[in-house]
Formats: C-alpha cells, structure tokens, sequence
C-alpha cells in the first residue's frame, strides 16, 4: 500500500471488527486542488479508509495468507462533507469470509454523525504479478505502525500477535538481502 487512509487503529478483534481513525488536515495535498475554495476529502478517499480498515481486517483474519484485493463496492452512501480539521472514525465489521473472497460492512463517522457506509467486497487473488504489492514486510510493518499488535486481540480475547509465518516470511526476506 502506498497511501494510508487511517492513521492508527482504536480496536482490532480478529476475525470480527476493527476500529480505525483518520484525522483530516489541511496540510495534505490533495485538498489544494479538491477544491481551492472548500476543501473537502473526497468520498473515494473516505471509502478507501474503509476498505484500508475491513482489509486489513481480512487479511490479519487470513493470518496475511491470501492477496486481498478490493473487488466491488455493491453499497454506498455518504450523508456529510468531511473537511480539515475533522477526524473520521472508521468501523468494519467482517460479513462473511470465504474461499474467494470477503465481505464487511463499514462505517464512517465525523464525531458522533454518521458520514458514510458501504458494504465492500474483497477478492482473494493469487496471480505471480501481485507478487510485490503483497509483500509479508509490509503488512506487518502496517500492521505495527497502525498499533494493531498494541490494541488487538484474538477472537479468544488474547493479545494480538503477528502469525508466526509472517514474522518467518520477513525474517527470511531480511537475510536475503
């Protein structure tokens, strides 16, 4: 992922729902040019928030196993304008999980105001060109800046670890360099 659009994660249960928050400010860039004289986040960028918290989500569900990809995007509604200043809570909840792909249904609020919700459709893809877009390294490395490893838990109520194989994966990527 080259772009976040949540700045640290509140709560994480794996396999159930996350909780993350984005602070909005004026200091970046895309709100010069959307628009000069109202700047506003465009709802793209609120739903990528979401998809980036139910996605990680799937993933961390998948132990970081499959290649999840957002697929489609079957609802979603946006009731306000998010500007600078603002903080965005998000919450996605996991629907279903399945062989080929995952569900969740989100929400985004502006304090206690419903901004958005939507209902998002991931793919689980296996393709050798997804290859360094899914790198084990960046996961994790997302994973712990976001605090998840810090806030999460299992659906057991323990802590949230990063999976074994994961943490080999990075470790063996590391010594090969």
């Amino acid at each position: 992922m080259r772009w976040y659009w949540i700045d640290r994660f509140l709560e994480f249960e794996s396999g159930r729902y996350a909780r993350a928050v984005k602070n909005v400010s004026l200091a970046e860039d895309y709100l010069h040019d959307h628009f000069p004289s109202f700047p506003i986040i465009p709802n793209s960028l609120v739903l990528e928030g979401m998809a980036q918290t139910g996605g990680l989500l799937v993933c961390e569900y998948n132990h970081f196993t499959e290649k999840v990809v957002l697929a489609k995007v079957p609802k979603a509604q946006f009731y306000c304008h998010v500007r600078p200043g603002d903080t965005l809570t998000y919450f996605a909840k996991i629907e279903y999980v399945r062989s080929e792909g995952a569900m969740v249904s989100a929400t985004s609020h502006k304090g206690d105001v419903l901004q958005a919700e939507a209902e998002i459709v991931f793919a689980h893809l296996n393709h050798p060109s997804l290859g360094s877009l899914f790198e084990p390294e960046t996961f994790l490395r997302m994973m712990r800046l976001l605090g998840a490893f810090e806030i999460g838990h299992a659906a057991d109520g323990s802590p949230l670890r990063p999976p074994p194989e994961l943490i080999e994966a990075v470790e063996k990527a590391s010594s090969a360099t």
